[in-house]
């Protein structure tokens, strides 16, 4: 094993909207901004397509985590296999960012606190209440908190805490 720290940073490939997705990103979250940006020259247009001077990445932070956002052109796509979940302290939390992310996103693809926003990507906004709920030592509890959570778009801890009793 390596005795060397290293940063994961996720890297979201965008065809061409990440300048837009960062921006988006930063105005939702508090203790967030965007570092750095860095543009396409004609080296490799016949590779990319980009025109010179149009953004390549965009480096950002949201609440501290550093992320990368890049123009990566048509080929891929954002799905489900992967998602950023968001612990929330408070249900006003778990409010303000299912709001903020569902805006313009993907109606179809809301459950259990999943959710895609408009640029595709998927976010869980996941109250932390939710994983002390399911593991209390009462199983017969923890199963109605899972059954309660599965009938739901956006998490309420409130009534999680209910199927609790």
């Amino acid at each position: 094993m390596l005795n060397t720290r290293v940063n994961l940073v996720p890297c979201l490939w965008f065809d061409s909207q990440a300048e837009d997705a960062a921006a988006h990103y930063v105005a939702i979250f508090d203790n967030a901004r965007i570092n750095k940006t860095t543009y396409f020259t004609e080296v490799g247009f016949e590779h990319h397509g980009k025109r010179a001077g149009s953004v390549l990445t965009v480096e950002f932070e949201l609440d501290g985590q550093p992320m990368t956002a890049l123009n990566g052109g048509p080929q891929f796509v954002f799905n489900e296999a992967i998602s950023l979940q968001i612990m929330c302290d408070t249900q006003a939390q778990v409010d303000h960012y299912w709001n903020s992310l569902t805006a313009g996103g993907d109606p179809r693809a809301q459950q259990c606190g999943w959710l895609k926003d408009k640029f595709g990507v998927s976010w869980q906004v996941v109250p932390k209440r939710l994983v002390e709920l399911l593991d209390l030592p009462d199983k017969a509890a923890a199963d109605r908190v899972m059954a309660a959570m599965l009938q739901m778009k956006k998490l309420n801890i409130a009534e999680l805490e209910a199927a609790a009793l």
